[in-house]
């Protein structure tokens, strides 16, 4: 009995198909001798019997050709049987050739592809899927997610991760990006709510050390004011002064203060990008910071945190995380359907791949066929073969019997109209 094998057709039909060619084989073998024993009663029994003759030869003859690809017919070695068990390392050479030949060229990969728009299919399988498809795609995408994190170790993972955003912080320089972000925000007055901020934490910070400046006062005062007891109020006076200046710079937008800060601001902004000492100074600064610990457990502890919220989020189909990746396919769809320009992209780029990796790996792939089919043995070889094309091959048999047959009645048609 065969045996089935996955993706060929099922052995159960091609053994009703081989019952059928055999039980019409017999039936004209019954005709043939059932004709005979009646051609002298009338001419027809004659046409009867040539036709189930040569029916038979015509059956018998496809019989063996179809047996002699497999196996030696009734177990006789004839020369030239069992074609495909003997010749199964030719015949795993020639595949691997004729697929080299015809689909792992890279002129004949860019030639077909050519007129592929594989981007377009794509795109509207996503947008528009079978029923349960972009669920399932949903879901499959979130589980792989979900796998691929918890694949991971946490440690080391987390440990890749800031090391790469370690390498790729050093490699970018802050200072003119600060520079141009300052610059433009005072080109858009964005800047003037954090003058308005530092004022009111200037006035918070004093109000919170204001017995520190008091004693600072006193201290740095001569002994004759300490003695008559006009520190007490020189401090006041400091203290209400400096309490009135930032009233009067918060409340006024025109104050000359606030010039100050304006001017200060824009030479911080031109320093960040143009003076290569201040540049230098804040790339120490950005470096000391990557290399802070606290900084970097700080990191580690976020990620962490991100990563066991995203398999959280996968793993639970009530979250939005499924709803998302199904609606991002679909959006991803409709793009690749509509874009034009996006098409042609995605095209050249699966052309490209396609064809780099026929440039690559072809004669791999090719070496790959040759080796696994020269360790089948000659049994698994036969039913793979013979369970995928065993049918047509009864049909095979089945029309050379219904010909054979045809042939015999026009043959003793001619001979009667001929020799009769």
């Amino acid at each position: 009995m065969m045996r089935p094998v996955s993706g060929t057709l099922p052995p159960d039909t091609a053994k009703r198909m081989r019952i059928t060619a055999t039980l019409m084989l017999v039936l004209m073998a019954g005709l043939f001798v059932l004709s005979r024993q009646y051609l002298d009663l009338h001419p027809a029994w004659g046409y009867l019997h040539a036709f189930a003759e040569a029916a038979m030869v015509g059956g018998l003859a496809d019989w063996f050709a179809v047996t002699a690809l497999f196996r030696h017919p009734m177990g006789i070695p004839i020369p030239h049987t069992a074609i495909i068990p003997e010749n199964k390392d030719r015949i795993a050479d020639t595949m691997a050739q004729f697929l080299r030949t015809n689909f792992l060229i890279p002129s004949v990969v860019a030639r077909r592809m050519q007129n592929m728009n594989m981007a377009r299919a794509v795109g509207g399988f996503l947008a528009e899927p079978t029923q349960g498809s972009q669920s399932r795609i949903g879901s499959g995408a979130a589980e792989l997610l979900a796998g691929v994190l918890e694949s991971l170790d946490p440690d080391k993972l987390g440990g890749q991760v800031k090391s790469g955003l370690k390498s790729q912080a050093k490699k970018i320089e802050i200072s003119p990006l600060l520079g141009q972000m300052l610059s433009t925000a005072i080109a858009d007055k964005r800047h003037l709510p954090l003058i308005d901020a530092i004022i009111r934490w200037s006035g918070l910070t004093l109000e919170d050390n204001e017995e520190m400046v008091r004693q600072m006062i006193s201290e740095r005062a001569n002994g004759v004011i300490r003695w008559t007891g006009l520190d007490g109020r020189l401090s006041a006076s400091v203290l209400d002064g400096l309490y009135k200046l930032l009233a009067e710079v918060l409340v006024d937008p025109e104050h000359p203060l606030r010039d100050k800060i304006q001017e200060g601001l824009d030479q911080l902004a031109h320093d960040l990008v143009h003076d290569p000492k201040m540049r230098e100074r804040v790339e120490r600064m950005k470096d000391e910071v990557l290399e802070n610990e606290a900084v970097a457990r700080w990191w580690e502890g976020v990620w962490e945190r991100m990563r066991a919220g995203m398999i959280r989020m996968a793993r639970n189909p009530d979250t939005v995380l499924g709803g998302q990746l199904g609606s991002s396919l679909a959006e991803l769809g409709d793009a690749l359907r509509e874009d034009s320009q996006l098409q042609t992209q995605v095209n050249r780029f699966a052309r490209r791949t396609a064809v780099g990796l026929a440039t690559r790996y072809g004669d791999q792939i090719v070496q790959l066929v040759s080796e696994t089919v020269r360790r089948w043995d000659a049994r698994t070889l036969t039913d793979r073969i013979e369970n995928a094309v065993g049918r047509d091959l009864q049909f095979i048999r089945i029309n050379g019997t219904l010909v054979g047959g045809l042939v015999g009645v026009t043959i003793h048609f001619l001979d009667g109209l001929f020799y009769g």
